[in-house]
This record gives structure tokens, sequence and C-alpha cells, in this order.
């Protein structure tokens, strides 16, 4: 019934007004919550700086399958992050919300003694959750098995994944940037945030002119650290920038700090993460005193068998930093994971298609819409509000629903793991504590989409994208939408939230990224703000 009404109401909306509800039956006057919420949406979106933009908004009540307000909803818009409740969606579908990544250690050798006769090989499951401990304990395991000497080599596999590292429509000027990491299906990540394809990059004073102490975490030779920094005088200001060269593992520390200011730290991006992790792995061997002739690249042959073996937490966990953090990576890792569980092959093609057809299943038409990656990062991306609404309304009676919509950034909760990238925004208004809904910002866009507890006690679905903005991505309008949906059912001369409301930011200390990019622009997850 539910799609067949969908269908009824796509065929008025070709004649429908922008901005209009629903027609109504001759004869009958349409509730005044209805029409107050209509006008209140209408004004909202009427501001200036909206004028010239792509403005698409959706409103359901998934009980009735009622349209409250559309506007252009089936117009096709760049997401941005919004791309990820595509993602989270199919591979819960896909992959199920037990489901754990899997990192090995492998050999074909004979053992004599505690000498192993042949090549170890580190075989990666595209764990973006593996840290420099989940290394060490990987050579823990070796050691405690017996083996002290290796007569071979230790061998990165990381023929999981193709070797494609960065998804169609990534821009080059974006490559330094954490949240633009390559996927591999060996990497480490090093916080936990998860950041995989990351290391992070600590800067201390000296004395005056003398450099700036740098060092990594975890420590490795992936990256060559250039260090240009200098240390000021204690009354002196300065700015430290941390920021890898475009197609190269050289990254350059530049600037100064003064003398006796703290220790700064920068999340900055590898050039090669199966390197990485190769790097940390061998480090970690040779700490707990194995040795072994060389190391580099190379597959397990079949007959291997594991010596060691790491399995992540299970999906319905990893979730929350993947939604509540808006992380580019999990979604890239997942969609590429799909296709190497479902297709046989571990690539953006394979995955994509996956999630196609798992999205179809649930009633989302594949020729209506357009993702070449998993994250939104791309603006190549095309979904209409109108999707978006759907998808959220259908997966409403799915068996993991709860746990997914957990996860979604929860509006004003201060938790960072809790309100994610919502976190610091609409506190003290009725959208507080409900509203649980995906962000999405980008140069020019801006989203959210998700679901509103109103204050007469109904659960709405609402989509709002807008697109071919100048200026800052206005926010606060998006904002102003979710709170006077969460007051929907209220005393209609309460006064409609006024818009221009800024971001207010946890104020949680985290890791910055590299060089931060624009907090006006991009998620604050992004910019490490929240």
């Amino acid at each position: 019934m539910r799609r067949v009404l969908a269908l009824l109401t796509g065929f008025v909306m070709i004649f429908a007004v922008p901005g209009a509800a629903d027609p109504v039956v001759p004869h009958e006057k349409p509730p005044r919550a209805a029409e107050a919420l209509r006008a209140d949406l209408d004004r909202i979106l009427s501001d200036p700086r909206l004028a010239g933009a792509s403005v698409g908004v959706v409103v359901r009540d998934p009980v009735t399958d009622r349209i409250l307000y559309r506007r252009s909803p089936d117009r096709r818009l760049i997401p941005a992050s919004n791309a990820k409740l595509f993602t989270s969606v199919a591979a819960l579908e896909a992959l199920g919300p037990g489901f754990r990544f899997d990192t090995r250690v492998l050999t074909s050798g004979r053992r004599r003694g505690n000498v192993l006769f042949g090549d170890l090989y580190l075989r990666g499951g595209g764990d973006p959750t593996m840290s420099a401990a989940d290394y060490r304990a990987l050579a823990d395991r070796i050691v405690e098995s017996g083996v002290r000497v290796v007569r071979g080599d230790v061998l990165a596999d990381d023929s999981y994944f193709d070797d494609r590292a960065l998804a169609n429509g990534w821009m080059a000027v974006d490559e330094p940037y954490y949240y633009a990491a390559p996927i591999s299906a060996l990497t480490v990540a090093p916080n936990s945030d998860y950041d995989a394809g990351t290391v992070l990059v600590r800067s201390r004073p000296t004395r005056p002119g003398e450099p700036v102490r740098v060092s990594t975490r975890p420590a490795t030779e992936a990256v060559e650290i250039v260090n240009r920094a200098r240390t000021l005088a204690a009354d002196a200001t300065g700015e430290l920038s941390v920021r890898r060269a475009h197609g190269t593992d050289r990254v350059i520390v530049s600037g100064g700090i003064p003398a006796g200011a703290g220790a700064g730290r920068a999340l900055s991006t590898v050039a090669d993460p199966t390197a990485y992790a190769l790097d940390v792995f061998r480090r970690a061997l040779t700490e707990r005193g194995v040795t072994f002739e060389g190391s580099g690249e190379g597959e397990a042959p079949d007959r291997a068998r594991v010596m060691a073996e790491h399995r992540s937490m299970p999906l319905r966990q990893l979730l929350v930093p993947f939604l509540k953090l808006s992380n580019n990576g999990h979604a890239e890792t997942l969609v590429k994971t799909m296709g190497r569980v479902l297709r046989g092959e571990g690539s953006w093609r394979a995955g994509l298609g996956v999630v196609r057809s798992r999205l179809e299943a649930s009633g989302i038409d594949p020729a209506k819409y357009r993702l070449v990656d998993g994250s939104g990062l791309s603006t190549l991306n095309s979904i209409s509000p109108a999707q978006l609404a759907e998808l959220l309304d259908t997966v409403r009676d799915r068996p993991w629903f709860e746990d997914w919509k957990r996860a979604l950034p929860l509006a004003g909760a201060t938790d960072r793991m809790t309100g994610g990238t919502l976190g610091g925004r609409m506190r003290g208004t009725a959208a507080e504590g409900n509203v649980s809904a995906k962000t999405g910002s980008m140069t020019g866009v801006t989203a959210l989409s998700g679901y509103v507890r109103t204050r007469a006690e109904r659960s709405l679905v609402f989509s709002v994208v807008f697109n071919g903005l100048l200026s800052a991505p206005p926010r606060d309008l998006r904002d102003a939408v979710a709170v006077r949906l969460a007051r929907h059912g209220a005393d209609p001369q309460e006064s409609v939230p006024s818009p221009g409301e800024r971001d207010r930011s946890s104020g949680s200390a985290v890791d910055i990224p590299s060089t931060r990019p624009d907090e006006s622009v991009f998620e604050c997850s992004w910019s490490k703000s929240c």
C-alpha cells in the first residue's frame, strides 16, 4: 500500500506548486496545525540566502504515508554525507549487523623449533579500526607460537581490495586532509575515531630559534617528515602547518610555535596505507625479538595457514563512529567489502552494484539516483530528498533499525559519541534530544535527513537538501526546519524559531586535521571541531 500511495503522490506532485502540501479532499478543511506548519516552513525557506539555490525538502508522516510538506521533492541534488544513509543501510542488509572484519597473519612455511622456513603474510580484510596496538597483538601471537626466526620475508597482502585508493570524483585538493584518506585492505587508525590511513603528527616547542620537535604516532617510516618549523619567542604568536605534499609521502611541517606552548597534534593522510600497516607490524615483530630477512608485498598462497588473527568490532558497533562522525573511510571500506563478499571483487564498481541492488529491494529506484562513492565526498553523486525520505521510512521495520537510528547524530547531545555532528546544534530548542539525523556539508551544499519526534508525540521523517550555495552553507535554516518539525502539534501561537543560529561546537578535545579545512563549509567532524 505504501508504494501505491507513493506513486499516486508522485503523480500529483508533478502538478503541485513547490512548497504546497498534498491536495485536500474537496470541502475538507486542513487541520490548523498542518496549515501553520506549511506557512512556517515556507517562511524559513524564503530566506534571501537561498535565492538562486536549489532547495529540496520533504516531510512525511510514516504512519499515514501523508506528505506534510514538500519543496522540489524529486529534484536530484548533491547529497554530501547524506549518501552515507544509503551506504549504511545497504551494508546492514548485505553484510548484517554482526559482520566483522578479519586481519590475519599466515604462512605456508614449515617450522623447525623456533625457526619458520618461509614467509609471513600480513593479510588485510579492510578493517578500518586496526590500530598499532592491534598489530602488536598479532606480533604477540607469533611470539607465543614459539617463532623467533623467520627464514623468509614479512609480506603485506592487500589483495582483498583492488588497487584504486581514491574514489571517483574526489578532488586532488582534498588529498592531504584526513577525511579523504586513501582506502586499502591493510591500514592503520591512529586514534579512537578510527581515522584509518592517517598518522598523528605531534609537535613540541624547544628553545627559541631551534627546530620544533616532531614525531609521529604510531612511529613509522611510511611518511617522511620534513621539519621546517621553528620555536618562537615565548611572547610571539605563531601557527603551525602540517600538510602532505600532493602525490608524495612527504609531510611538511612549517611555521612556528612559541616557546613554552603546549604540544600540538595534527592528522595527516599517508600515501600508501599498505606500506604503513606493514611498517607498523614489522616494527612490532622486531621489538619482540623476531628476526626476518626482509619485507615487501605479496599475496598469500591458497595453502597458507593462519598463525594469528584479529577480528574487528561488529558492524552494529562501527556504525557509531561511522555515522556520528561522518567517517568517509568507513563508508568506502564498507562499499568495497560489500563488493568483495557478495560479488568476489573488492572494488567501488562491485560494491556500488550491491548498494543499488539492496536499495532496489527496499523500493529505491536505481534509475533515479547516482552514487559514485559511499561517503558522499564526490560532487558527482545525485539523490532526491524524496528518495532519502523514502529510505528513512522504509527501514523502520528492519530488525537492525534501532541500532542504526541510535548511530545517527542526536541534536544537542553533549556526549561526542551521542551527539556527533549535531552535538553542538539546536541546544535549548524543541529539537534537542528529539532529532536523530544525518548531516551533510561541503562546498555549496548542506543537508539534514532523519527522524524527529514532535510535541504531539508523533515521529516524522524529513529530508532537507540545499545546493548551489555561494556563501557558507546556511545550516541555521536547515536546523530551523528540524526545530519547527519538533514543535509540530504545539500551540500555533508559539513563536516560530528564527533562522540565524550559528554553529556551536561541543568543545571536545580531539585531534585536529593536518591543515584545517574551512569549518563553515565542511562537516564539523571533518575539521575536528565537534
